[in-house]
């Protein structure tokens, strides 16, 4: 078994290899002048079981095509089976046709990592569970429930004073699965736009009075959602706001905007690079999953129970 590291996160795939005690395999990925990307392995991996760890994260198409080149490096070198890890799968919203002429880009990316030559894909926290369909090869899709409810535990309790809330209906399967875990409440933020050009309407389905609420969601991007349904939240009566995020996005003015929200906190996993903003924030904190991803790998190499980690 051998981790590559690519350069999209860099400290995540350092934390994972601490976990299996493993080194990192010696490569250069490295650009031209021209931004081309060359990789070059500098050990032999002829036989071997390989895990390549890299989140298609901004800049999503330079992180992906540095992870189609690596496994074409890695397939030439006749590495017995290649796992594309993927902490956080880009163009995962794109999976449908929202209008006509319209591409699923979610099932291309899913097309060209196969072609590449990967063997097997492990990710987590799909924004939509089918994109695991969209694969022609074994997919493991994990779960951060395992990271983030103990983190919730252990910051802000759990039980009745507890409410855990979806920010749109889309979400409910996700905030319910949650609530189960830490025996709490939940509500559902209910958003409807009267029409173009105005401010969406938040109708809170729940009793959110004096409580906690945890909003979960698995991605934030530019954070508008987020920051309205706080605020809605607060307005309704509740205690604070904090949000839990598994893939932090982050783009544009999204820190500022948490920032400046009713948000006491926003907590993400580490499935993408934090950038300098992020570490200067007061409310936003990293939480790692690479505990996860090291235990979810070690079992995918000696054939054992992956779903077992979440029973």
């Amino acid at each position: 078994m051998k981790v590559l590291a690519g350069n999209s996160n860099r400290p995540l795939a350092e934390a994972v290899a601490k976990y299996l005690d493993l080194p990192l395999t010696d490569a250069a990925v490295r650009r031209f002048s021209d931004m081309e990307i060359f990789v070059e392995i500098h050990e032999n991996v002829r036989g071997e079981d390989l895990f390549l760890i890299q989140p298609t994260s901004y800049p999503a198409n330079d992180h992906l095509m540095e992870l189609l080149v690596c496994i074409d490096a890695l397939k030439r070198a006749s590495a017995k089976r290649i796992t594309a890890v993927l902490p956080y799968f880009g163009y995962a919203r794109q999976d449908r046709k929202p209008g006509p002429r319209t591409p699923i880009s979610a099932k291309l990316v899913a097309n060209l990592i196969t072609t590449a030559g990967a063997d097997r894909v492990l990710t987590m926290d799909l924004h939509a569970g089918q994109i695991q369909g969209f694969f022609d090869i074994p997919t493991d899709n994990l779960f951060s429930a395992p990271v983030i409810v103990p983190d919730v535990e252990e910051h802000y309790g759990r039980g009745g004073d507890i409410t855990i809330v979806s920010p749109d209906v889309g979400g409910v399967v996700r905030a319910r699965a949650f609530a189960k875990r830490l025996d709490a409440n939940l509500a559902i933020v209910d958003k409807r736009r009267e029409k173009a050009g105005v401010s969406e309407v938040m109708n809170i389905i729940g009793d959110v009075q004096g409580q906690t609420c945890i909003l979960v969601d698995d991605i934030v991007d530019s954070a508008g959602t987020l920051c309205n349904a706080a605020n809605a939240l607060m307005e309704k009566g509740a205690k604070r706001v904090v949000g839990y995020v598994t893939h932090g996005v982050l783009s544009g003015g999204a820190i500022a905007r948490i920032d400046g929200s009713a948000l006491d906190e926003m907590v993400t996993t580490d499935s993408i690079l934090a950038t300098e903003a992020f570490k200067v924030s007061d409310k936003m904190r990293q939480i790692s999953v690479a505990p996860l991803l090291g235990e979810a790998m070690k079992r995918i190499s000696m054939e054992t129970s992956v779903s077992s980690l979440f029973d």
